[in-house]
């Protein structure tokens, strides 16, 4: 089983966000978790630190934890607004071209996913900050429905990685589908709309469904992890990350990138093709 590490940047700063409600939402949050326990006073404070500081991205650290440890992640930027996705086009344009020259993948964070038109316009729009030809999408909050896969397909998406279940990798026409199998906040909110679940109910979920996908014959095992929470403000989402990595690097899985995985399953598809002439 290989593991496939993707980020999605949600958020840039905090005052994007001034024309609705994800700043209050998130104080709010942030207090019942502290009340609870979840989270300690120096969680708290330093959330309130960087409301004030105008900072909700932890892109720089997280791309030199994953360059040092040599994990082939891809991040996925947003190109248009909605559902608490609130950055500029420019400023999507700057991180796309940051990120990329320091050797990760990139793709588009979907909003669109039920409208071609709008679909297409988010493509065309990567397709020009980028000057990539090839790349994937996985959709904001994982938005899909019966034709979202079709339209990603004739658009010209290489992938999509927003459909969750325990599921190995399947082709729509010309597009891979990587199922996605781990994702943080499932991970840390368990039936809530706040953390609900300590580092070491975290990590001991994560292994379950480890192994389950292993059993189960997944090869490719895709996990998903915000770099906003890689911070000391949310102090066990990182450090469950950073178990993570070495956790399934102690039990010898290999990590690789959706474009080499695709190779991959192509070269496999190629091989059968000829052992049947």
């Amino acid at each position: 089983m290989k593991i496939i590490i993707s980020h999605d940047v949600d958020h840039i700063t905090v005052w994007e966000h001034k024309k609705d409600l994800i700043i209050p939402k998130f104080i709010v949050r942030s207090s019942i978790e502290l009340y609870l326990g979840k989270i300690c006073i120096e969680e708290y404070f330093l959330r309130i630190k960087n409301l004030v500081t105008n900072k909700w991205q932890n892109l720089e650290k997280l791309m030199q934890f994953d360059k040092e440890n040599a994990i082939p992640s891809t991040f996925f930027i947003g190109v248009s607004n909605g559902v608490g996705l609130r950055y500029s086009l420019q400023m999507a344009e700057l991180w796309t071209k940051k990120i990329a020259g320091k050797g990760f993948d990139v793709g588009v964070h979907g909003i669109a996913y039920n409208n071609f038109e709008k679909i297409k316009e988010e493509f065309e729009a990567f397709k020009k900050i980028s000057s990539l030809e090839k790349f994937g999408i996985r959709m904001h909050y994982l938005r899909n429905d019966e034709s979202t896969l079709s339209f990603l397909e004739k658009v010209g998406y290489l992938f999509d990685s927003s459909i969750y279940g325990l599921k190995n990798p399947f082709k729509i026409g010309n597009m891979w589908e990587f199922p996605l199998h781990i994702m943080d906040g499932y991970i840390f909110y368990i039936n809530s709309h706040w953390q609900n679940q300590t580092l070491k109910q975290a990590k001991d979920r994560t292994k379950i469904i480890v192994e389950k996908a292993y059993k189960n014959g997944i090869n490719y095992f895709t996990i998903l992890f915000h770099d906003r929470y890689f911070s000391q403000e949310f102090k066990s989402w990182k450090e469950w990350y950073i178990w993570l990595i070495a956790f399934l690097r102690d039990n010898r899985f290999q990590f690789i990138g959706y474009k080499d995985a695709i190779q991959e399953l192509e070269n496999n598809i190629n091989e059968k093709n000829m052992d049947n002439k």
